[in-house]
């Protein structure tokens, strides 16, 4: 079973436990039924920002679609045993976000922590959702829209940021970039 048909399975269990229609569920997530509909069939993994919008929606963390087993703590996460979940953009066209989850089972955890490869791409698209992101460049360059302000950071550098505010991160000068980013949404 790939990624992409155990968060739909997830997905449509928590709407079904919860009695609520595929159009239920687009409306109070603020994200078209089609996307669902796709998501629940395994033919696309969603954005980060639409899995944020549909766990809050279902009342649940953002973890609770993404991980696949129960860990002890400490949870560690070695560099090399890194399984990447990429993550679909604009309803089902590869995207060029490439999604490595670091706290994978850790089933109590508030913030969820990812290492981001992200490759140069279409024009930038803003999204926006609950919570807080912590981003940090180890390699590259970034530019991040942040409302109608637009920074280009290098590697080193770091943001921190409310994502109510319509973002969007890019990887810049048409060259991949890797990040270290920490999203925070509350239930």
């Amino acid at each position: 079973m790939t990624n992409s048909d155990k968060l739909g399975t997830r997905l449509r269990t928590y709407r079904e436990r919860l009695g609520m229609s595929v159009e239920d569920l687009a409306k109070n997530a603020g994200v078209e039924a089609s996307l669902i509909m796709r998501a629940e069939s395994g033919e696309v993994y969603p954005p980060l920002g639409v899995l944020v919008k549909l766990s809050r929606a279902l009342g649940q963390r953002l973890g609770t679609f993404m991980d696949d087993q129960v860990r002890p703590d400490p949870v560690i996460t070695r560099a090399e045993e890194r399984c990447e979940e990429t993550a679909a953009h604009k309803e089902g066209a590869v995207g060029k976000y490439h999604y490595y989850p670091l706290a994978k089972g850790k089933t109590d955890r508030h913030m969820e922590p990812l290492f981001i490869i992200v490759r140069p791409g279409a024009d930038p698209c803003p999204s926006s959702h609950e919570g807080e992101e912590f981003v940090i460049v180890v390699d590259g360059e970034v530019e991040l829209v942040y409302g109608k302000e637009t920074f280009h950071l290098k590697e080193g550098d770091s943001m921190y940021y409310n994502s109510v505010v319509p973002h969007h991160l890019g990887a810049a000068n048409g060259e991949p970039a890797e990040i270290y980013a920490v999203v925070y949404t509350p239930i």
